[in-house]
């Protein structure tokens, strides 16, 4: 009996060991996996090739200190691509993987939901028959810690210090270093290249446009910031505050909770007001602060109630200044009982009590993850070949993020300053609470300073928020028009880069 129990907890225990050691995960330094595929684009089949990859990070030794999974999609039937262009897909966070763009905007393959973007079941993975892959090459770049991508430890197992990753100015000479390596090794030296970036991304993008053409002579074409961030400009204050007030319109002319006259309006014939009153009336009350007439402030409350749908009340009681949380929380709060969402202010969101500050949770935020998570698994295992036990991390372990010397704007207008062939999009959600359209437009001022980029700078703005492309109208329109960037940043660039 006692050998029977001794045999059985040997065996037990050999088991254990053995599921121990099968559990260990390895993360792939330097690896491809090549599959083929098509796809049908405005009606024409585009055959390509998934390259799913690992590319190290190495430190001034060349040792691997970490290692960037991207996905890169190209066109088989292009014989000579040095005219072809390369657009390279950061998202953002920070620590965000590059799923949101991946499978919902530019890639071949787009997760399935709805006409608004709004989870459907089974899951899954459909054709993209908007996809840019018809006019450029594509690939989808994973940061440290985010998607696939990780740290590597060394002999001894220890990781690699944090810093060299996680922060505005280490984030973008790591990854400048890493495009180099990408481009090099893919023999895209001489194609138009393009950078896009999203959220955070845009940060990111917006410093590699400089660190690319400085410290790798690698000189873009064009740069899209998608939904961006104040990429190092001042905003605090009275600029911040009068800047809410044109998305604020926006949500609320969705919900219908404007006064008739601003409702009957459509959306771009409204807006342009607000903004009008934003800058040249609510700016100036705003600064004046505490010295502002009691005339004038009460103006500014009516004015802002009327632009709102919020209540006089509610924007005395904030002194002009209502926070964000607290309009998603109280625009519908007495309507409907719903609150809104934040990065996307069409979705509504459904609280334990009405009572509050703030909403309980992101609405828009908790219908996007129901609907990636899957598609993105489903995806890169059983479509791109990739069979693992490591989690696919849409949001990866980065923090503390550092902030410090954030000059990613003025880096950007020094580019173009420098680059006479460099074109900047911007694409921006009108319902985005989050990074709001209109300070993308003041963004674009701070860029033009000068007024010398106008020629080379485009706005697009889309009926939808701080994810425009899940909206099935917009991810139409939004990919033309970057196809009609890329064509126009492409024009004359045969001429000579010349002022």
């Amino acid at each position: 009996m006692n050998l029977k129990i001794t045999l059985l907890t040997t065996c037990i225990a050999f088991g254990f060991l053995t599921t121990l050691e099968a559990q260990k995960v390895k993360v792939p330094v330097d690896t491809t996996i090549i599959s083929k595929h098509s796809v049908a684009i405005k009606g024409k089949t585009i055959p390509y090739q998934a390259e799913l990859g690992f590319q190290p990070v190495w430190d001034d030794m060349g040792n691997p200190i970490a290692t960037l999974n991207y996905t890169y999609y190209s066109r088989t039937d292009i014989k000579d691509n040095q005219t072809r262009p390369l657009l390279i897909s950061f998202n953002g966070g920070p620590g965000s993987a590059s799923v949101w763009m991946h499978i919902a905007y530019t890639g071949p393959r787009i997760l399935k939901i709805t006409d608004e973007g709004f989870p459907v079941q089974p899951y899954g993975i459909k054709d993209n028959p908007n996809s840019v892959l018809d006019v450029a090459d594509i690939v989808f770049v994973n940061p440290v810690n985010t998607g696939y991508s990780r740290m590597i430890p060394d002999s001894e197992g220890n990781l690699p210090k944090r810093d060299q990753f996680f922060g505005v100015n280490s984030d973008i000479a790591y990854l400048a270093d890493w495009v180099n390596t990408f481009v090099t090794r893919h023999n895209r030296w001489r194609s138009p290249k393009f950078i896009i970036g999203e959220s955070y991304g845009t940060t990111r993008v917006s410093g590699l446009a400089k660190a690319l053409q400085q410290r790798n002579w690698m000189y873009l074409n064009g740069v899209i910031l998608v939904s961006p961030t104040e990429i190092g400009f001042e905003f605090e204050g009275p600029v911040e505050i009068a800047n809410r007030l044109p998305y604020f319109a926006a949500a609320a002319w969705y919900h219908n909770a404007l006064p008739p006259a601003l409702q009957n309006k459509d959306l771009t014939e409204m807006l342009p007001e607000v903004e009008e009153y934003a800058v040249n009336e609510l700016l100036p009350v705003l600064a004046k602060g505490g010295y502002a007439s009691e005339t004038e402030k009460q103006a500014a409350i009516k004015k802002i109630a009327y632009y709102s749908g919020l209540s006089e009340k509610t924007v005395s009681q904030n002194n002009l200044a209502v926070p964000f949380n607290y309009f998603w929380k109280d625009l519908l709060r007495d309507k409907e009982g719903f609150t809104i969402g934040r990065l996307d202010s069409r979705y509504k969101g459904l609280d334990i009590a009405d009572a509050g500050s703030s909403p309980d949770y992101n609405s828009e935020l908790t219908s996007w993850l129901h609907s990636f998570t899957p598609a993105i698994n489903y995806y890169m295992s059983e479509e791109l070949g990739f069979k693992t036990d490591l989690t696919y991390d849409l949001f990866g372990d980065v923090h503390p993020w550092d902030r410090s010397n954030n000059h990613t704007g003025s880096d950007l207008r020094d580019a173009m300053g420098m680059n006479a062939n460099l074109h900047l999009m911007v694409q921006s959600g009108y319902y985005d609470g989050a990074c709001t359209y209109f300070n993308a437009k003041y963004i674009m001022s701070q860029i033009n300073i000068n007024g010398r980029f106008s020629e080379r700078m485009d706005f697009k703005g889309y009926r939808s928020g701080h994810m425009m492309y899940l909206r099935a109208e917009d991810l139409k329109t939004a990919n033309q028009d970057l196809r009609d960037f890329i064509e126009k940043a492409s024009i004359g660039i045969d001429q000579g880069a010349k002022y």
